[in-house]
């Protein structure tokens, strides 16, 4: 997955109870509540999941909010992000087995679908414990790790994530 290094501007929503006449307390208030802020809104269409936030570049002049006394800070940031490619190699592993495919997980992404028209050779074995066989004994079943290519990828804005299609047509592709 690509790992990327972006700039961020937001708007960060201090409560009455976290403000004090002490500069480093509010910096204090405001860095945690921005951390909230990102681990709740967990990923973006445009720079994909948020992993680290690295540094805060600057912080406004607060605005206070009439109704509820909250005060509403400007603040820009840097912060690592990781987002997924179509064409990128990725390794991940399996996390459901069903009859039309099969269900990873990789990193921050828990929605990668693998069907079966795009695994190369495999056929689907049922059972108590499903799993995908191919022709040189190569098994896909629960919690085995598999390097795969990303086909496509949809943005979720519901779920705030990426659904992601891979294949395993491709060189050095499969179980690991």
């Amino acid at each position: 997955m690509v790992f990327l290094e972006v700039e961020i501007p937001w708007n960060v929503l201090v409560s009455p109870d976290q403000l004090s006449p002490k500069g480093l307390l509010l910096q204090k208030a405001i860095i945690l509540r921005l951390l909230e802020d990102i681990a709740n809104r967990k990923a973006s269409k445009e720079h994909g999941y948020y992993a680290a936030v690295t540094a805060l570049k600057s912080i406004g002049e607060g605005k206070v909010r009439e109704l509820t006394g909250d005060v509403f800070f400007p603040v820009t940031f840097s912060c690592i992000t990781q987002k997924p490619t179509k064409g990128e190699i990725l390794i991940g592993s399996v996390d459901k087995i069903l009859k039309h495919g099969v269900f990873l997980k990789s990193g921050p992404m828990e929605s990668i679908f693998l069907s079966e028209k795009l695994m190369k050779d495999y056929k689907y074995v049922a059972g108590e414990n499903p799993t995908f066989l191919n022709d040189k004994h190569s098994k896909l079943e629960k919690d085995t790790r598999v390097r795969f290519k990303v086909l496509g990828l949809k943005w979720l804005e519901t779920d705030r994530q990426f659904q992601v299609l891979a294949t395993l047509a491709g060189d050095f592709l499969g179980p690991i």
